[in-house]
């Protein structure tokens, strides 16, 4: 099967499909904790005003979650993949994780944490810790409240108003500190977020881990793990120094196959918005390692890694385009429209790669839905 696909200085070449979709490991059991970070279904035809007011469409957007259980993966709701702060405000997350966790008491074995930040609180409004503080229990009390597990998110409020690591040390304890079960923390880039440049109150990674450390230990017994989204391998050597019973997810989407399946000794679990497009390999993978197939693992998986490195490539924070084309490609929704106008972020070269590379790693589950879908972007496209 043949697509005339654009490629760089306007030339159009003729792409071949390997046409060999993956096949997921049906009732599979992974030996790594398996979070994936799942996009919402935007509804096109009642998102009057896109980049303000967000509607999403429900039915798809939980058939998705179900999906993504199926295949035995835990789901991270209402995270950065979701749009959190780039066009998916707390109004909306607030029901679609209301619906999240009343669906995944419909699906057996289904589990997801929630996102709890201060995205509510814009940052010109947030003066003091005590504003933050309190943004933050209104998330975790509404999150809680509902019968869910919080994974506290970074603040962009708390990366204005604090003054240094101790302002930083001051929320976490608190918010830590009256937590009704483990929490999950997540540490977020600013190659994912600009703004939370400086996060933990220092430039210097260093200096940051020693400030996360410390939190974690204080609060060791509320906190189930930490997330790191800094796309650097190395920086995982935090696992190296988690008190006994806290465990690293990985959130690195350029590095996750190695770090997953460690070095013999330890290994990083993952919370991973990558795996929201690469779920049926990712299963089949994450099937093998558990049989303690490594080279299978590593074959199913090394194609995935240029996909990823795609999706996530600079402006990184608009890596959500990319998933949600995935998602268009596939079948499981029918318009490639995200809200907040998102799928605007990318051009037709980069999603013409997207789709060479999905391809590759046997992420077309339909080859001919999906060479239709990828021609009409073409034409929009002007190809």
């Amino acid at each position: 099967m043949d697509i005339t696909l654009p490629g760089e200085g306007g030339r159009r070449a003729s792409y071949r499909l390997l046409g060999r979709p993956a096949q997921p490991v049906a009732g599979a059991r992974f030996s790594r904790i398996a979070y994936a970070a799942a996009h919402v279904v935007a509804d096109p035809l009642a998102m009057t005003d896109p980049w303000s007011l967000p509607v999403v469409d429900w039915d798809r957007t939980m058939a998705f979650r179900h999906h993504l259980w199926r295949l035995g993966f835990r789901i991270a709701e209402a995270m950065d993949t979701s749009q959190r702060g780039m066009g998916f405000d707390w109004a909306s997350a607030k029901e679609l994780i209301r619906r999240s966790i009343a669906e995944a008491r419909t699906a057996e074995g289904a589990d997801l944490a929630s996102g709890a930040g201060t995205d509510h609180l814009a940052r010109s409004a947030a003066s003091t810790l005590d504003d933050v503080i309190a943004a933050y229990e209104e998330q975790f009390g509404f999150i809680e409240g509902q019968g869910g597990k919080a994974i506290m998110m970074a603040s962009r409020a708390l990366a204005v108003v604090a003054k240094g690591p101790d302002d930083y040390a001051r929320v976490y304890d608190r918010i830590l500190a009256q937590a009704s079960g483990k929490v999950i923390l997540h540490w977020l880039g600013d190659m994912f977020d600009p703004a939370l440049k400086g996060y933990w109150g220092s430039g210097d990674f260093e200096t940051a881990l020693d400030t996360v450390v410390a939190i974690i230990e204080r609060h060791a017994g509320k906190v189930e793990g930490i997330k790191i989204s800094l796309l650097d391998a190395g920086k995982e050597a935090l696992r190296d120094r988690l008190p006994d019973g806290v465990v690293m997810f990985t959130g690195d989407d350029f590095n996750y196959p190695e770090l997953i399946a460690g070095d013999g000794s330890k290994h990083s679990h993952a919370l991973l918005g990558i795996f929201d497009a690469i779920a049926p390999v990712a299963n089949a993978a994450l099937a093998r390692l558990a049989d303690g197939d490594r080279a299978g693992y590593d074959a199913l998986m090394a194609p995935t890694v240029p996909l990823s490195r795609k999706i996530f490539e600079a402006p990184t924070e608009y890596y959500k385009a990319g998933i949600v084309f995935m998602a268009w490609l596939n079948g499981h929704q029918e318009h490639f429209a995200m809200v907040g106008g998102m799928q605007s972020a990318r051009g037709i070269l980069h999603y013409a790669d997207v789709f060479r590379l999905a391809d590759q790693a046997g992420l077309l589950a339909d080859p001919e839905l999906a060479v239709a879908r990828m021609k009409s972007l073409c034409d929009v496209a002007g190809i």
